[in-house]
């Protein structure tokens, strides 16, 4: 299986909500048109293949650090929340996806919070499926300009990849629905994106709740890194950082999640938060 970084992953938290926004919005005229999006049968967080916080302690629980660890206190650290993208959750009409034999959602496979930008999503069959090359081109955004992570995402909030939609009659990026008609008018020339295709299975080995996504240049890769927010969670607060992201430099952490029970959800966001980090052994 060959590893594929998220694209961007997570792009600036004002940019997300507007995001979001817009996209809440899409799907319910798209609803009033006749579609429904679909939220997970969830309890509480629970999503398939994951577990949801808890506060019940249980001995296979580790303790939170102590003195004897060899660790190393990291403040002003931002913590924020990531999932694979539930297909159910988007409103566009099934199309051929590269490298599967079968068919999904346009928007779940394209969309800025989609599986492209995500890097996995569990599909309508309730498998999980994942980008396993990113083709070529980056992204674009609700106007259809170009627009990257690079200087901040400063040309615009991405919303789609550089192809894989049509352009409406002002430039824009528009897509056909699953019950008919098109999301932001009718669609008048296509863009491909050459070189993309999806796979089965998931991209990297993470768990819910005990994986995060970190910069290696501050946390490196296959740190244990405590953080006492998440002391709940079910596993003490422990992760293993085992994920990147093209949007995630510095002080920053982003936790892999069950998926929440709302589209709309943009998970936690934390700010000024003080973790532990024990970073590997090598040699």
């Amino acid at each position: 299986m060959v590893r594929v970084p998220r694209v961007g992953s997570r792009f600036a938290v004002s940019g997300l909500i507007a995001l979001g926004a817009l996209l809440a919005a899409e799907t319910r005229a798209a609803a009033a048109s006749g579609t429904s999006a679909r939220s997970l049968a969830t309890s509480g967080g629970a999503a398939i293949g994951g577990l949801p916080p808890s506060k019940r302690r249980t001995a296979n629980v580790p303790p939170p650090p102590s003195k004897h660890d060899h660790g190393s206190w990291v403040s002003g650290v931002t913590v924020t929340e990531y999932w694979p993208a539930p297909e159910s959750w988007f409103v566009g009409a099934l199309v051929t996806t590269p490298g599967l034999p079968t068919r999904h959602r346009i928007d779940w496979l394209y969309s800025a919070t989609g599986v492209s930008m995500e890097g996995q999503g569990f599909g309508l069959d309730g498998r999980m499926y994942h980008i396993d090359a990113l083709g070529s081109g980056g992204w674009v955004t609700l106007g259809g300009a170009g627009t990257s992570p690079s200087d901040g995402w400063s040309a615009g909030p991405p919303y789609w990849r550089a192809g894989g939609f049509w352009r409406n009659r002002s430039g824009g990026v528009t897509f056909p629905l699953q019950t008919g008609g098109w999301a932001r008018g009718t669609g008048r020339r296509y863009v491909p994106l050459p070189g993309v295709t999806f796979a089965a299975g998931s991209a990297l080995p993470i768990h819910f709740y005990q994986s995060i996504a970190v910069d290696p240049s501050v946390i490196p890769l296959g740190s244990r890194v405590y953080v006492p927010a998440y002391r709940h969670d079910g596993h003490g607060g422990w992760f293993v950082a085992q994920d990147t992201g093209g949007a995630i430099g510095g002080r920053h952490i982003d936790v892999y999640r069950s998926p929440p029970a709302s589209p709309n959800s943009g998970g936690q966001y934390l700010t000024r938060q003080r973790i532990y980090v024990i970073r590997p052994r090598h040699g």
